[in-house]
């Protein structure tokens, strides 16, 4: 696991969309895209969710279960959004799109589609600042709508309402899922 390629790739994603998305198209890791990107950053979401919840709070055992509960819930949010997310984009692109990408071309994409959503995250949990984060969460709709022009190629036509529906997706498939757990983990205490 290499961190600093890590923390150089996202930091590109957030600066230049558009380089990057077009570095990205060039190269030829989409088996890569999974453990050297997505899980990384999933894992370090948990972390910073684990410590962020200590903020303030004393060092009991019950803040304790409160942050593994917590850790667990984004873990998990953002790994069935990722792939809930490639899902519902691949069967868009088939149906409304009348368009068949790879599976792993859409991997790629919403991997770094999400980049934001992983940041901020991580911010979320550290920072108590929600509200400008959530607004933050816009700047998606930037990286997303690169990735479509530069990185799938979708026609021009149709750039706009695949952009719009795709980040939506993007954006809410892990939120539908946190909030599902957190329901969940309430109800079996």
């Amino acid at each position: 696991m290499n961190y600093k390629d890590l923390l150089s790739r996202t930091l590109f994603i957030l600066s230049s969309p558009a380089k990057a998305w077009e570095q990205i198209a060039s190269e030829n890791d989409a088996k890569a895209v999974l453990p050297a990107f997505v899980y990384p950053l999933i894992g370090l979401c948990g972390v910073c969710e684990f410590i962020g919840t200590f903020f303030g709070k004393e060092f009991i055992p019950d803040v304790f279960q409160l942050a593994l509960t917590h850790c667990c819930a984004v873990a998990v949010a953002l790994f069935g959004g990722f792939f809930l997310s490639s899902y519902l984009i691949e069967k868009m692109l088939q149906k409304w799109f009348a368009t068949t990408l790879s599976k792993d071309m859409i991997t790629v994409f919403v991997a770094y589609s999400m980049t934001v959503k992983f940041v901020l995250d991580m911010l979320s949990s550290l920072l108590s600042l929600k509200l400008l984060l959530v607004i933050l969460q816009i700047y998606t709709l930037f990286v997303v709508f690169e990735g479509t022009r530069r990185f799938l190629k979708i026609r021009e036509d149709k750039v706009t309402l695949f952009t719009l529906v795709a980040t939506i997706i993007i954006l809410l498939c892990p939120s539908i899922i946190e909030l599902v757990f957190n329901k969940l983990s309430v109800t079996l205490r």
